[in-house]
């Protein structure tokens, strides 16, 4: 479960503004004909939203992201070495 965990956080980072650009067209391309008119207009609108509704998850950077990752990686090592040793030394007892 862990590992899925992981691998769903992996791709939660920072969207670009191409991103969040090409979204908000899509969206403003879903709207009907009676409201095409407006389109800019709604596309300017959809990419402040979708800025804004993003800007206000705590979300982190892909390169944050895999420096923990690495860091937990290196923790869990040592953790099941000194695991090991523990073992080692209470069978000695």
């Amino acid at each position: 479960m862990a590992l899925a965990f992981s691998v769903l956080l992996r791709y939660q980072a920072h969207m670009s503004d191409d991103s969040l650009s090409d979204l908000a067209s899509k969206l403003a391309d879903s709207v009907p004909e009676g409201l095409r008119s407006m389109r800019k207009d709604l596309e300017e609108n959809f990419r402040s939203v979708l800025a804004a509704g993003l800007g206000k998850l705590n979300l982190v950077t892909r390169e944050e992201f895999e420096v923990q990752e690495a860091v937990l990686a290196r923790t869990r090592e040592k953790l099941e070495a000194l695991e090991k040793r523990l073992g080692e030394y209470e069978k000695n007892l």
